[in-house]
């Protein structure tokens, strides 16, 4: 499933079926930015969507979207890989160590072996939606938020994983903690993590 329509004055939606659709066209349309191929101020992905703003010629764009064909998906090795120092030690470890019908050993274990990927990023600057929980091994978020979250706070919910890059309310569920600056005004960018960037836990020494 794939529509393109105008959305205001200079930019297009692009909308698709989900993160590895996504994942393509955000790689593609980034690859046509670098080339001059496609003039847009900022290409921004989603859970189910892309949006290009700063176009020229919106309708035109909208277009050629909708008839292109289909991009692949971008080779993993291709992008930047972040390692996250991670301490376990979240108030719902327990929770979600019941939950994988493991310890919570078996749970650090688990959530090292895997491989993150930065899906989009929302919520709070620098707060990233990191997809590659396998189905078996997604948990809800709490019935209740919290009233604070510790920035820091490396945490699940559904199919992500996120890493809170500032104290907020949250309803995730809390696995550790890392001290990992996620967010700073004066680097360039000021996210640390980007959109397609693979990202891996480990224990903090």
């Amino acid at each position: 499933m794939r529509a393109a329509r105008v959305v205001g004055r200079s930019a297009v939606l692009l909308e698709v079926g989900g993160h590895d659709e996504v994942a393509a066209w955000y790689a593609e349309l980034t690859r046509r930015k670098d080339r001059g191929e496609l003039t847009a101020v900022d290409i921004v992905p989603a859970a189910r969507t892309v949006l290009i703003d700063g176009v020229t010629n919106p309708l035109e764009v909208a277009e050629t979207l909708a008839k292109a064909a289909e991009p692949g998906r971008p080779e993993k090795g291709e992008s930047q890989l972040i390692t996250v120092p991670t301490v376990y030690d979240g108030l719902d470890l327990a929770d979600i160590a019941e939950r994988w019908n493991t310890s919570p050993e078996g749970v650090v274990r688990r959530h090292q072996e895997l491989e993150f990927e930065v899906a989009f990023c929302g919520f709070a600057p620098g707060f990233a939606y990191l997809t590659g929980l396998p189905p078996d091994l997604r948990v809800p978020r709490l019935d209740e938020p919290r009233v604070s979250v510790p920035r820091g706070s490396v945490a699940l919910a559904d199919e992500y994983t996120a890493v809170y890059p500032a104290a907020s309310p949250g309803g995730w569920r809390l696995l550790g903690r890392t001290d990992l600056v996620l967010f700073d005004l004066d680097r360039d960018p000021p996210s640390t993590f980007r959109p397609g960037a693979r990202v891996r836990f480990e224990e903090a020494r």
